[in-house]
């Protein structure tokens, strides 16, 4: 019983200056940071597409799929800033099988989480080198955000973390944008006070450290649906809940309001294939209201080069999601294309 200290790992410091970010992707980063703010801000008017698969399993396939992604978002630029998914933390919810790149194998089947931290840099770190596209990731372990920090241009919180204090401060001290998602329940004020949280300074114990942040006037809503008591799924992305939900932004003071709506999950009740349709019933809204048009500043959308999912297994099909079912890489461009001429 209790807990066992095995062994030290690196520092956040020594991961990144092992396997450096590169000075031209750093200032690559910078600008994408730039333009990614101007949107959720109001001064660019441009769509924002966070697109990629539920989990960034190997790098290959994952590094394949962000390619071909930079010719599409080429196309669209005008119209979308596209941010691909990289999502190295996402294990399945209960702790058992897969939990994400950084539990990394040694000879003896255990985890090796140098090796990990490393994989999960290297991956971000060829993506963007290779396509030009700096990423999001999801932020299920605080912990692992020094390890990241130089790289990421968007960040989300997901619906089991966004009650979670810890969680929530630490997003203050972020300097890129927060997604923070409604929880599962759907109870929009949690999700809203958790903003309220991540958009204010706060001093809080860290790494062992004493530390203080200024706020993070980025952080913003994603509204994912919600499951009840029963286990029904039950979506929050029509019309009427994106009104609800830009009347509740107006009664707290809460900087710069925004919203990414998640079209897959407890929205399309993980049927994969509706985030099409869903995708475009969001931009239909947009344009129907000016008041929704200035809220929901985007989208996310589960897609990878294959459509569906599969089991891990000795036979594993590339490009294809071991989590959650996703688009396949055809429906996606089709999909991509049509946005840009509906936002």
């Amino acid at each position: 019983m209790g807990m066992e200290f095995i062994k030290q790992l690196p520092t956040p410091a020594q991961i990144r200056e092992e396997f450096p970010m590169p000075d031209r992707l750093s200032a690559l980063k910078r600008e994408r940071d730039r333009q990614i703010a101007d949107i959720l801000t109001g001064r660019d008017d441009r769509f924002i597409l966070i697109i990629g698969p539920c989990s960034a399993d190997s790098e290959d396939p994952v590094c394949d799929y962000i390619s071909r992604l930079a010719e599409v978002a080429g196309r669209v630029k005008d119209r979308i800033l596209i941010i691909p998914r990289i999502y190295t933390n996402k294990p399945r919810t209960t702790g058992e099988g897969y939990k994400g790149i950084v539990h990394q194998p040694d000879p003896e089947g255990k985890p090796d989480f140098r090796k990990g931290l490393i994989a999960m840099r290297k991956m971000h770190i060829r993506a963007i080198s290779e396509s030009g596209l700096t990423a999001a990731d999801e932020m299920l372990y605080p912990d692992n955000w020094g390890y990241v920090q130089d790289i990421l241009s968007y960040v989300a919180i997901g619906a089991r973390s966004v009650e979670d204090q810890q969680h929530r401060i630490v997003v203050s001290g972020f300097d890129c944008p927060a997604g923070m998602k409604n929880p599962t329940s759907g109870d929009l004020n949690v999700m809203l006070n958790s903003l309220i949280a991540a958009q204010n300074p706060h001093t809080f114990t860290y790494r062992g450290y004493e530390v203080r942040t200024a706020g993070n006037p980025l952080a913003h809503a994603i509204l994912r649906g919600s499951t009840n008591k029963h286990g029904n799924n039950l979506p929050n992305y029509h019309y009427e809940d994106l009104a609800l939900l830009s009347e509740k932004y107006a009664e707290r003071d809460l900087v710069n309001p925004a919203c990414i709506v998640d079209t897959n999950h407890s929205n399309s009740d993980k049927k994969f294939m509706e985030q099409i349709r869903i995708a475009k019933e969001v931009a239909h809204s947009r344009n129907h209201n000016p008041d929704i048009k200035k809220l929901v500043k985007g989208l996310m959308i589960e897609s990878y080069i294959e459509p569906g999912n599969q089991k891990i297994s000795d036979h594993m099909k590339y490009g294809l999601s071991i989590t959650d079912p996703c688009l396949g890489w055809e429906e996606s461009k089709r999909l991509i294309l049509d946005l840009a001429e509906l936002v």
